[in-house]
């Protein structure tokens, strides 16, 4: 991951935790239906960490939580 879009990701991982919370989910529920551990949903989610995300998972992300993919990549100026 390039330095500067650090804090993309970390928008992209809160917006996940928002999704998953609106929908009654888990992490281990998340992770087990992208075939991903609960672990990297964490790391994915943690408001302190920047961790990487590909399109491919971004997309089981997406689908496991019925909402379009477009949603997560919609940042708020800062």
């Amino acid at each position: 991951m390039k330095p500067i879009y650090e804090s993309e990701y970390l928008k992209l991982g809160l917006k996940i935790a928002y999704y998953r919370k609106l929908r009654g989910l888990t992490q281990e529920q998340l992770a087990e239906q992208i075939d991903r551990t609960p672990a990297f949903i964490g790391h994915v989610e943690a408001p302190n960490i920047s961790k990487a995300v590909s399109l491919d998972t971004l997309f089981d992300i997406a689908h496991a939580l019925d909402v379009p993919v477009y949603k997560f990549l919609m940042f708020e100026d800062d």
